[in-house]
């Protein structure tokens, strides 16, 4: 099974602690996912925090609606600087996410986003891969950082 590799850069205008703060708030997740997706988070998460070992549920519909149930499992998590998501059950073979956070100047934080995944299925995956997944991943990316840019905006 052959693993892909997509990696983001985003800056955001803001300290590392209001970076922090509002990604590590898994219920944020519903704000800068496309809309299209129908992403919604089924473990009650409200004021909760990330933290190593925690187990989120959500359903999305990535493809022509249908609805897909994804569980991913926060597998390292310090404070103010980094958390990895890997998924349980859902749509990939493979799917391990890292986001890190550091500063890039006064009120200025890098964030950058390292997927790591799988489609598998063999051929007919490689192939869903190059037409479909990958563009749609990109895409995803794109309109986080749209929106993160707008949440973060420079003073």
């Amino acid at each position: 099974m052959k693993t892909e590799r997509i990696e983001t850069v985003c800056l955001l205008h803001g300290s590392m602690e209001e970076a922090w703060e509002f990604f590590s708030t898994p219920i944020n997740l519903n704000r800068i996912t496309p809309p299209d997706m129908s992403f919604e988070i089924l473990t009650p998460l409200v004021g909760q925090k990330m933290y190593a070992g925690m187990i989120i549920n959500y359903k999305v519909r990535p493809f022509l609606n249908l609805p897909i149930n994804w569980t991913t499992e926060i597998t390292h998590c310090e404070e103010g600087k980094y958390f990895v998501d890997e998924q349980r059950f859902g749509p990939y073979a493979f799917w391990h996410h890292k986001h890190f956070f550091e500063p890039a100047g006064e009120k200025l934080v890098k964030m950058t986003d390292v997927v790591d995944y799988a489609v598998g299925m063999g051929f007919l995956g490689g192939v869903a891969n190059k037409i479909y997944v990958r563009r749609r991943l990109k895409e995803i990316f794109e309109y986080r950082t749209k929106i993160v840019s707008e949440l973060f905006p420079a003073a």
